[in-house]
């Protein structure tokens, strides 16, 4: 519990500026809505018959002339982006931070076994993404709460509630890279980050590829599709949470074997 309290408190303000730099984006984006809404109207047609661009972002599922469908195709967007390379820096730093700064061998005499260790870790990991993903969700709904409209509330705690298990699985797979390096994997973390987001991008307009949606995990948490099937995709939730565990037990088994440097 104590290295989890020491985690969280030495992550506090990389997560505040992360969560209210996203979230105020989402805010401000949300009540840009009024002076966009006469001209997007006119355009929501026009952009669902783009073909692969109307595609790839959602733009032929929902309307993007109501608030919802500018929710859903517009701001969702940066909420998922942003919080998966939150989530990838995260995830990234937490175990290999202790060699590059040299303070594994302090860390390793304290009486606490490896697998303690690394689930302390991972669990201030996971208070962290939860926090980003809170702090967030109380700025969009702010920002409708401002629009006097609300959206379908099922709708957009689905997306969210999916937007977290994105997030923890990109945290989940970055966290093993942690485990594995003897240096902050940060520029891998990112890249990958953003790779998931760009396959997630492909398989909307590749038809040939859609087995690869178990790939990324910007699939399931596309608002596009939960808000305009009014569900999310059970399958791939249940994929990815389970994701999350074998990239956990991977960690761990990584970091067991390891020799730490000091």
């Amino acid at each position: 519990m104590v290295l989890f309290m020491h985690e969280c408190r030495l992550n506090r303000k990389g997560l505040f500026v992360w969560a209210l730099c996203v979230g105020v984006l989402c805010f401000a984006c949300l009540l840009l809505y009024d002076s966009l809404a006469d001209s997007m109207g006119g355009m929501s047609e026009m952009f669902a018959e783009m073909g692969a661009f109307s595609a790839a972002l959602g733009m032929d599922k929902v309307n993007i002339g109501t608030l919802e469908g500018y929710y859903a195709v517009e701001i969702a967007i940066m909420l998922s982006l942003g919080g998966g390379l939150f989530a990838a820096m995260t995830g990234s730093a937490l175990v290999a931070k202790e060699e590059e700064g040299h303070t594994s061998e302090f860390l390793n005499t304290l009486p606490l076994s490896r697998t303690e260790i690394l689930l302390a870790k991972y669990a201030a990991m996971v208070f962290l993404i939860f926090s980003f993903s809170l702090i967030t969700l109380v700025c969009v709904l702010a920002g409708f709460s401002c629009m006097g409209e609300m959206p379908h509330m099922a709708n957009l705690l689905r997306y969210h509630g999916a937007a977290f298990l994105m997030q923890l699985e990109i945290g989940s797979i970055c966290f093993l890279l942690s485990a594995i390096c003897r240096k902050k994997p940060t520029g891998a973390a990112l890249g990958l980050a953003i790779f998931f987001y760009m396959l997630d991008l492909l398989l909307r307009v590749v038809p040939a590829l859609k087995l690869a949606k178990y790939m990324t995990p910007f699939y399931y948490a596309n608002a596009s599709d939960i808000f305009s099937e009014n569900a999310v995709r059970i399958p791939l939730l249940l994929a990815g949470a389970g994701a999350c565990v074998i990239f956990l037990a991977a960690s761990l088994l990584a970091y067991g074997r390891r020799d730490i440097a000091g």
